[in-house]
């Protein structure tokens, strides 16, 4: 029997899980030939692995060369697993002073498919670094790993954070904290956006969908190897990034508030998403945040899924 978990209030939960948020095939998925999905699955781990050569390669190279790299190798990456790839609006060409991205979050794609067009230092969960390969890739990367169960660690990461911007740098963040299947999504938190305050760094929403859902969405409890697989098999998968209109922090006099604009940003003109939103907004409001309320996915589910409490990368 498993032993139930103990959750700290104030991280992030989701009600999306893998059996209702990512069943494979779902509505509107097709599935490839076993063959295939292998080929995709070999191969995708194969350009992974390379990744950990290309890095140690990449260390004597100027900043440019090295974000050349990591761009095609994520594009290599993504598109390994048979993922196809369409970026929508204007990505700077090169860094002109610090850059703090933030996105909603799905899947652990989401991770290549931004450093396709903006590459940076991303921030993840600490568990990401023991992850098989992707752990060291990430540690080499200049991965900031953040400890979510120790709040008091919190305001030290938002000083690491504000010192990589102030230098000019790149963060790159999923601000919900907890990967939501797509159909909706969470709340963004502030803490990042503090850092883009005090290093006076601009904020550069994106919005990630893939087409069809359901096979990218890493959710909940699912394994690695079955959400790997899943999208190894699915027919037909596209992932779009959408490049926003930057968002100059002068307009907003705290976090919460540029929290909540680059949260609306990435939500543009989805409804259910902005829904969503407002839904889990009320939630929090009312102390209710970790229990799901029906009215999330009320548009694509008849009945409220359950919430999970496992640790979705950050």
């Amino acid at each position: 029997m498993n032993r139930a978990r103990t959750v700290s209030p104030w991280l992030p939960t989701t009600p999306c899980t893998p059996g209702r948020c990512a069943p494979h095939p779902g509505p509107g998925s097709a599935t490839v030939h076993p063959l295939l999905a292998v080929v995709r699955l070999v191969t995708g781990l194969g350009v992974v692995l390379t990744g950990l050569l290309l890095a140690l390669l990449a260390v004597p190279l100027p900043a440019a060369a090295r974000r050349s790299l990591v761009r095609h190798w994520c594009r290599a990456v993504v598109r390994a697993f048979g993922v196809r790839l369409r970026i929508t609006g204007a990505a700077p060409a090169a860094p002109t002073g610090p850059l703090l991205v933030v996105a909603n979050h799905i899947s652990w794609l989401d991770i290549p498919l931004v450093a396709t067009v903006l590459p940076g230092r991303m921030l993840a969960k600490r568990e990401v670094r023991a992850w098989p390969v992707l752990g060291a890739l990430a540690a080499l990367g200049g991965t900031l790993f953040i400890d979510r169960d120790r709040l008091r660690a919190l305001p030290e990461l938002v000083r690491t954070m504000t010192r990589a911007l102030a230098a000019g740098g790149r963060v790159i963040v999923f601000p919900e904290g907890s990967t939501w299947c797509g159909r909706a999504g969470g709340t963004f938190r502030p803490a990042a956006f503090q850092a883009a305050l005090d290093a006076s760094a601009a904020v550069q929403p994106v919005r990630l969908e893939y087409r069809p859902t359901g096979p990218a969405a890493f959710v909940g409890d699912d394994p690695l190897g079955a959400s790997l697989w899943r999208i190894a098999a699915a027919g037909g998968l596209t992932a779009e990034i959408r490049i926003l209109d930057p968002i100059p922090i002068v307009q907003y006099p705290d976090r919460r508030s540029l929290a909540r604009a680059a949260q609306y940003a990435v939500a543009g003109d989805s409804a259910p998403m902005v829904r969503a939103i407002q839904t889990v907004q009320r939630a929090v409001a009312s102390d209710s945040a970790n229990r799901p309320s029906s009215s999330v996915h009320q548009w694509d589910n008849s009945s409220p899924a359950a919430v999970s409490s496992s640790r979705t990368p950050a």
